[in-house]
């Protein structure tokens, strides 16, 4: 279980266009670094949506915020189309950044127990530390909590 003053693993994946992503690529910058269960759902768009409206003030704060889920790089394109989202979305396809940050995790829906994402943000410091982690994450109100902590 990861925690804070961790180093955070790196993750090789595909970004929302295709390409390669590195985690490490973005040392020396301040990373929000938020796990959400599936493109173009209701929760999920409330969360990407507020990141979207806050991404300025990130941006004040030299902080890139970069969105993963175990979606194909084509459904988080659309999404981020669809909702005009200005930052990169991961595709986990596979789940090992998933299972490497400890997100992927047995959750009870209606009553039946799946295997899925728990909501968690990390905020990854610019030498590769976590910073804060933030599990169970309710999305209303989320980005703005994690602007107001930055």
């Amino acid at each position: 279980m990861l925690k804070e003053g961790d180093q955070a693993p790196d993750i090789r994946v595909h970004t929302d266009t295709g390409e390669d992503f590195r985690l490490s690529g973005l040392k020396g910058k301040r990373v929000v670094l938020y796990f959400y269960p599936k493109a173009d759902t209701p929760g999920c768009t409330v969360e990407a949506c507020e990141f979207r409206d806050g991404i300025q003030a990130f941006a004040k704060k030299d902080t890139a915020v970069v969105g993963i889920s175990p979606d194909k790089p084509a459904a988080q394109a659309k999404f981020k189309t669809k909702y005009d989202l200005p930052f990169t979305l991961l595709a986990d396809e596979d789940k090992t950044a998933a299972q490497a940050y400890g997100v992927w995790k047995e959750k009870n829906m209606y009553g039946k127990k799946v295997m899925g994402i728990e909501r968690t943000t990390f905020v990854i410091a610019p030498d590769g530390t976590i910073e804060k982690i933030y599990s169970k994450v309710k999305a209303q109100g989320h980005a703005a909590a994690v602007l107001e902590a930055l």
